[in-house]
């Protein structure tokens, strides 16, 4: 071939014995593309090559599918890996609902429509504590519906060491642009006092927000204002406490990352409102669960944009087992929680069990984890990995392409098994042993 005219009919290619066990409308896809791709960058490949590059195009795409991997990152939360994982006995509790019709938005009372919020309003109010709960797809919807809903056209107050930037370009002073209120940036980058908040207070203002620094820190000279002093400030000036909590957590964690990191009940206490994510430290699915008095919640409702951002059939479901699984503090079922918790003994002994049973040499070694998923930056937790010598990087590679994701340290492979579950261990083993070699 020598010219464009040249390119053999997409028929005469997706008639190829090569290609025939794959769907016509993929492959149609991807032979179009590949055609267009060559007649684009001037290259003028045989037909047999042609084929190839259309193989090589649809293997790459039935690749893309959704993978179990196994986290030998040391990172629970780990955002790009999905965050916080299910319990097998949850989801098949959930599996019932899932695969039938069921009353999602029915009241079987009165045989009348429902609220689709109605099985796990109430589970919310028990667990935390506070008047009335609403819930959106996520935090970020969350805060945007709060602030459109409580403060539109009026002023928010804002510490400036508070207008954060969490992953996805999720910026706080654009989403309070976009929720259409005004926003009063107050203090500084690393001091916020009280009488600053005090001092900003106009007629416009409406609502003071405080948001947690729950993917970075603050340290040093440096000051900030308890939500619990911003809620009597509020209430003096007959204003709105909001608090975006980001991610908070419920019901068990170590003592180390406890500390100065109340947990939902009691923060709840100090403000109007609080928000936080469903499948952070929380350990369940995607959500955006907002607390608060029951006047302001109400507020929410009415917002035509709560359709818009309300949560799914799925990830409710699978929220309302999670809740079920904390009043009944069945913390097992958690897995969040099970792995934050999990005894460094038990993690030594998971590390053991596998170097025993590996036929490469590795090393344990003490090591610390991190919680992730933009919570408690500044605080890590004791563990053990299994640590390789060799090209660690070529090794990562290796490992990531059999659906291990391991971390590189002290220019060394190596598997934190804080965030490898027992359950996985056979498996982790297996994967490895059938490795010629690591690098």
């Amino acid at each position: 071939m020598n010219n464009l005219q040249n390119f053999p009919q997409i028929q005469t290619l997706l008639d190829d014995t090569r290609l025939q066990n794959y769907p016509h409308l993929v492959k149609a896809y991807f032979a179009k593309k590949v055609v267009k791709d060559c007649k684009k960058n001037k290259e003028f490949p045989t037909k047999h090559d042609l084929i190839l590059k259309i193989s090589n195009a649809l293997n790459a795409f039935y690749k893309k599918n959704f993978k179990p991997l196994i986290n030998a990152t040391g990172v629970v939360i780990h955002t790009n890996l999905g965050r916080s994982i299910f319990d097998k006995e949850s989801f098949k509790a959930c599996e019932k609902a899932l695969c039938s019709y069921t009353n999602l938005e029915f009241d079987l009372n009165n045989g009348k429509r429902g609220s689709r919020y109605d099985n796990v309003l109430e589970k919310l109010k028990i667990l935390f504590e506070c008047e009335d709960a609403l819930i959106v797809n996520n935090n970020a919807a969350a805060v945007f519906l709060v602030l459109n809903s409580l403060a539109y056209g009026k002023e928010v107050l804002s510490s400036r060491g508070e207008l954060v930037e969490i992953g996805g370009n999720f910026r706080i002073p654009e989403v309070i642009k976009a929720a259409g209120v005004k926003l009063n940036e107050l203090g500084t980058s690393n001091k916020t006092h009280l009488k600053d908040y005090e001092n900003a207070i106009t007629k416009e203002t409406t609502l003071i927000l405080k948001t947690h620094k729950s993917n970075f820190t603050l340290k040093g000279f440096c000051e900030e204002v308890s939500i619990k002093d911003l809620g009597i400030l509020a209430k003096k000036k007959r204003l709105i406490s909001y608090y975006d909590l980001g991610s908070g957590w419920c019901g068990k964690l170590p003592c180390n990352l406890s500390l100065n990191e109340p947990e939902i009940k009691k923060l709840i206490k100090q403000c109007d409102i609080l928000s936080f994510s469903g499948d952070k430290l929380f350990g369940s699915a995607q959500a955006g669960i907002i607390l608060g008095k029951k006047r302001l919640i109400e507020k929410l409702r009415k917002n035509q944009l709560l359709r818009m951002l309300r949560i799914d059939k799925l990830s409710l479901i699978f929220l309302n087992e999670s809740l079920k699984a904390y009043l009944q503090k069945d913390y097992d079922k958690i897995p969040t929680l099970k792995l934050l918790n999990d005894d460094l003994a038990h993690i030594k002994q998971k590390a053991l069990k596998v170097q025993k049973a590996l036929k490469f040499k590795s090393l344990l070694k003490p090591s610390k984890s991190l919680v992730g998923g933009g919570s408690l930056p500044d605080k890590t937790l004791e563990s053990f990995v299994l640590a390789f010598e060799g090209n660690a990087l070529k090794m990562q590679e290796n490992f990531r392409k059999k659906g291990i994701i391991a971390r590189v340290e002290n220019k060394n492979l190596v598997l934190d098994f804080r965030s490898i579950r027992e359950e996985e261990l056979d498996t982790l083993i297996s994967i490895i042993n059938e490795m010629e070699n690591l690098c």
